[in-house]
């Protein structure tokens, strides 16, 4: 299929480039010009894969892990800078997601109508929660410190994506002595699937209706708990004791938006279609780090209707992005 939109692909600049080089050292020469290439090879590949726009982020954790609070804001600036640079060449072809300074809650707003208003990017990509101040520190985005600039987010009504990271060195004893857990094995989709449900649990999207959350890999797992989050133990009639006022799934099915990406398993799909509706989700790679022609393969020869194929591929992401193409 062509005019496919991809977006949940990264880059990186010079200093946040060695972030990436855990998730691919056996083959880092590859990896390290796939993440910092814009115009020769990624265009390319994107052609060969009916990939028409791609939505670029900045690579992970990034700025979320950069304990100085003014040295975060700086390579926020910096990322997003580069980025609109390499948009500016090839605007027919690329669109951007900000890096965001979420260490402090105004810097990040500001930085978020910067790139949106004289940009034109389409949103934020946020790698999980933010170190500050010290490196054991994590800062969710559930804290009530956060309200005004989840405010901006809804006022400039863009989607933010919320992507992985690995939880803190020794945060979660369960994880010693497997280091295989870590990453986008399992450690990427339990962090972020819990943010996510803190920002649901907090009444966020009571305060902002509006707000369209985005979460990768066919949701981080959370389609497949739905019934089992809003139904434990039912014959109890408990209801869940957070500040939000309806179910889980009715936030999920209002304001979460879930993309393909990294996880190109049709079962998973369909459970994804099934639980929240074709409209909602989008396809997407995970490039460098997923091959671009792997996830387009997948997703031309998947057993769903061409209407539906051509929703979680093109028309979805036109229509939350507001592209004009």
């Amino acid at each position: 299929m062509q005019g496919k939109i991809a977006l949940e692909e990264h880059f990186a600049i010079p200093a946040t480039l060695a972030d990436s080089q855990v998730f691919g050292a056996h083959v880092w020469d590859e990896l390290r010009d796939r993440l910092t290439d814009f115009q020769d090879k990624r265009l390319r590949l994107m052609d060969a894969s009916g990939v028409e726009i791609m939505i670029a982020s900045l690579n992970a954790p990034a700025v979320q892990a950069i304990f100085d609070v003014k040295r975060a804001i700086e390579v926020a600036r910096e990322a997003n800078d580069v980025l609109a640079a390499e948009i500016a060449k090839r605007p027919d072809r690329f669109a951007g997601f900000a890096a965001l300074p979420m260490q402090d809650p105004e810097e990040a707003a500001r930085e978020l109508i910067r790139c949106v208003k004289e940009l034109g990017f389409v949103g934020a990509l946020v790698n999980g929660f933010s170190q500050a101040g010290s490196a054991n520190s994590a800062r969710y985005y559930d804290l009530p410190q956060y309200r005004p600039f989840w405010r901006t987010v809804a006022a400039l009504d863009v989607p933010f994506y919320l992507h992985p990271r690995n939880p803190l060195p020794g945060a979660i004893p369960g994880y010693e002595g497997h280091p295989w857990l870590m990453g986008p094995n399992w450690a990427f989709h339990a962090e972020t699937a819990v943010h996510a449900l803190r920002l649901i649990g907090c009444g966020l999207f009571d305060e902002y209706p509006t707000l369209q959350i985005i979460l990768g890999h066919l949701g981080e797992g959370i389609p497949a708990y739905l019934w089992r989050i809003d139904h434990r133990n039912d014959w109890m009639k408990a209801r869940h004791k957070y500040a939000a006022k309806k179910w889980v799934a009715d936030y999920v099915r209002d304001n979460i938006v879930l993309t393909t990406s990294g996880n190109f398993s049709t079962s998973a799909l369909n459970q994804a279609i099934a639980e929240i509706g074709t409209n909602r989700v989008l396809w997407s790679a995970d490039y460098p780090f997923e091959t671009i022609s792997d996830a387009a393969e997948w997703i031309d020869a998947a057993p769903i209707s061409e209407q539906d194929r051509l929703k979680i591929a093109r028309t979805n992401a036109l229509t939350l992005f507001k592209l004009k193409i």
